[in-house]
């Protein structure tokens, strides 16, 4: 009973997250969020996948440093965007200009 706890209570999780994603467009801090949580279900199912195989967490901490070199080059970008635009409004972004 409670294995099924640990696989779908993340997994409805990951669709909830999912869908923020999609029906969220207006602004790139909130994408950037749900992109975020998005991350974080996704370790802590990488979390419960390796200690029920019982691998070792070496996989995870990759995975984990990868996730936040995502999470600044996305800070990043929305730093650049509100400093060359003003905001971070995916209307008022064209990307066409130079």
């Amino acid at each position: 009973m409670m294995v099924n706890f640990y696989w779908w209570f993340p997994c409805f999780l990951l669709m909830m997250g999912l869908f923020v994603f999609v029906s969220n467009r207006k602004h790139l801090l909130s994408m950037l969020l749900s992109l975020e949580y998005i991350v974080l279900i996704l370790f802590y199912l990488l979390i419960v996948f390796l200690n029920l195989m019982d691998y070792n967490g070496f996989f995870s901490m990759m995975f984990l440093t990868f996730s936040v070199c995502e999470g600044a080059l996305g800070l990043s970008i929305l730093v650049s965007m509100i400093r060359t635009h003003g905001n971070d409004y995916f209307q008022s972004f064209n990307i066409l200009q130079c």
